[in-house]
């Protein structure tokens, strides 16, 4: 399987452990806010195969505690639960950050114990979904049916929603938190404008409005924090 990118380490994309952030290239979805859009398009080439990746962490034991895959969608790749099964049989944690879309190959990891730790975007009310994933049409189904195999908690997991000025408003967090109501934890995360954003015009919200948001989504996830807010 062909790797885009790797951040050696990190303490912040895999909560309580010192890991490694895998990029997959490749999505189904076209946010105007992504950050990583030359991995969506295919614009950027890939940076090893896995047989790479897994000699990099060979050398890495006892360094880092956990690998972190991210995109891109990591699940558009049918080989990544044996990829991750690999990693996890060298003694390594193993975190998902998935757009929700592949509920099928979900299951699977799930099914099989592959993922420590699932963070999975609600991007917004279910009104503004398509339109929020850069698409005119988009079948909900699929992103209903993760929220549920995430809700059975059968491995830890968050929600999050990349908060942008233009696309969000209260009432969308007062659907998304009847949505995911009783979810083990929920995050805000501020939309921030960097080079790699695909579209311009775009702004974060107010620190005010964000903790407004997190109020009203609070009422159905109590634990719904803000993250990279002061």
């Amino acid at each position: 399987m062909k790797i885009h990118g790797l951040q050696k380490m990190t303490l912040l994309d895999f909560p309580g452990r010192v890991a490694c952030t895998v990029f997959l290239g490749g999505c189904d979805f076209r946010c105007p806010f992504c950050h990583n859009f030359q991995l969506i398009d295919g614009s950027a080439p890939p940076v090893m195969e896995e047989e790479e990746l897994l000699a990099f962490l060979r050398k890495r034991k006892g360094l880092l505690e956990g690998v972190a895959f991210t995109g891109g969608e990591p699940c558009l790749r049918p080989e990544l639960p044996d990829l991750m099964a690999r990693i996890r049989e060298m003694g390594f944690g193993v975190k998902l950050d998935t757009n929700g879309n592949h509920p099928a190959r979900l299951r699977e990891i799930l099914e099989r114990g592959l993922a420590d730790y699932v963070a999975m975007d609600v991007k917004n009310s279910p009104e503004k979904y398509a339109a929020t994933c850069g698409l005119s049409a988009l079948d909900l189904g699929p992103i209903r049916e993760s929220v549920a195999l995430l809700l059975e908690g059968k491995t830890d997991y968050e929600f999050r929603t990349t908060v942008v000025d233009e696309l969000h408003e209260g009432a969308d967090f007062e659907a998304v938190g009847q949505w995911i109501a009783g979810a083990k934890r929920y995050f805000l995360q501020s939309f921030t404008d960097r080079e790699a954003v695909p579209f311009g015009g775009l702004h974060a919200p107010s620190k005010e409005k964000l903790r407004e948001y997190r109020e009203i989504a609070a009422k159905y996830v109590p634990e719904t924090r803000l993250r990279g807010v002061d």
